[in-house]
């Protein structure tokens, strides 16, 4: 049995899946959480229904993986290190560079630590990541899976901005959104269950979690997205402000005697977005719960399906059309008022949904009738599993040079 290990790290987490990948059946998964605070939490779910969980400290991204893999024997996942031929990495910017998934080498690491600005919070953890499992496992192939690679393929006049063209040239300012693997993940799986190859489809893929994006995928490739230079554009986000205008900024910091720009864009990474206008929470969840008493959560959940239902108006003028617009993410897959606010404001592109099936909870579900114009789908992202499924190609390649 072929095990492969899917690594997500943030700046203070590291999640993971471990997978048999021929089978692709999740032998364990978790989630070290608080990584370098005073005291972290330890969950992994194994086996069918056994759990782990445990609060201790954890001090930094190396431990931690040494943390698990001690786990994985312990726990009698694994019988020996070994096992584990490959890890995949997510990797948030790959810049221009980087188009697909590819083996973690020396260079790439110089690569991707040279493109840390572009994802300052983000590309540094994924490189800690990065180096831990590279010294614990130095014989397992290693892969570097990027957010940005999927989006490589939006055509010019789609990922340029309005701004000197030099700006473009010299220091690669561009569009570059984010979530591609999650986007790259639920249009195959929509293509499968519309039983049509995603070639000759005209998809919409809604990402709605605490970050969220939208992107337009003509033919099976990015052809817009929401997300542009970083995560902080698009629609409003959990504590991200989507789309502002960036003159306010100026305006803003002279109102309130900020002495630096990164004051500015913290403000508008952390305290704008759902959080900003309700003032209640960055949790859709209790902000629906205050909707019917509190006018600035009613307000934070109109600004948010609007955002939705003007990007995707947009994209489907931009393709000519749509054939499907996918649901996906914490709220995508679990909000069914949010599902329906979005839909009955769509309900002129014919698009209709059988409230019955909107209520379920599940996998994969179809959620337009059979008269609808455009279907609509729910369908739970497993970026783990595209991960996974790209260091396995790679070291199916490997093995036949």
């Amino acid at each position: 049995m072929t095990k492969v290990i899917a690594i997500n790290a943030g700046s203070s987490s590291l999640k993971f899946k471990l997978f048999e990948i021929d089978s692709e059946k999740v032998l364990a998964e978790g989630i070290f959480d608080r990584i370098g605070l005073e005291m972290s939490k330890i969950k992994i779910e194994y086996q069918t229904n056994k759990k782990f969980e445990v609060d201790e400290k954890v001090k930094d991204h190396a431990y931690a993986v040494k943390r698990l893999l001690g786990l994985l024997l312990d726990l009698k996942i694994i019988r020996d290190f070994s096992e584990i031929e490959g890890v995949g990495h997510r990797v948030v910017a790959g810049g221009e560079v980087f188009k697909h998934s590819v083996e973690i080498t020396s260079k790439v690491i110089r690569k991707i630590n040279s493109l840390a600005e572009y994802a300052p919070i983000h590309n540094p953890a994924n490189l800690m990541g990065i180096k831990a499992f590279k010294k614990v496992l130095p014989f397992a192939t290693a892969v570097a899976v990027f957010d940005t690679s999927f989006h490589q393929t939006m055509p010019k006049e789609n990922f340029i901005f309005s701004v000197p063209y030099e700006w473009y040239q010299e220091y690669g300012v561009r569009r570059y959104g984010a979530h591609g693997t999650s986007h790259r993940y639920v249009a195959k799986v929509a293509a499968s269950m519309l039983d049509r190859p995603l070639e000759k489809l005209k998809l919409i893929s809604c990402h709605l979690g605490a970050g969220a994006s939208i992107c337009a995928i003509k033919n099976g490739l990015s052809f817009d997205t929401s997300m542009g230079f970083t995560p902080l554009t698009g629609i409003t986000m959990a504590t991200r402000s989507g789309d502002t205008d960036v003159a306010m900024l100026s305006f803003m910091m002279q109102k309130l005697d900020m002495h630096s720009m990164p004051e500015a864009i913290y403000d508008l990474n952390k305290r704008s977005g759902l959080l900003g206008i309700s003032g209640v929470s960055s949790d859709m969840r209790d902000i629906l719960a205050k909707r019917e008493t509190n006018l600035r959560a009613k307000l934070a959940i109109d600004v948010f399906v609007k955002d939705i239902v003007k990007y995707i108006g947009a994209y489907t003028a931009e393709m000519g059309g749509v054939d499907g617009i996918i649901f996906t993410a914490g709220i995508g897959e679990n909000s069914t008022e949010i599902r329906s606010k979005i839909l009955n404001r769509l309900a002129y592109m014919g698009i209709e949904v059988d409230e019955k099936k909107n209520a379920l909870r599940g996998q994969n579900l179809l959620i337009s009738t059979d008269n609808s114009k455009v279907q609509v789908l729910v369908i739970p992202t497993d970026e783990e599993l595209m991960i996974a499924r790209d260091v396995n190609k790679i070291m199916k390649k490997k093995l036949k040079h």
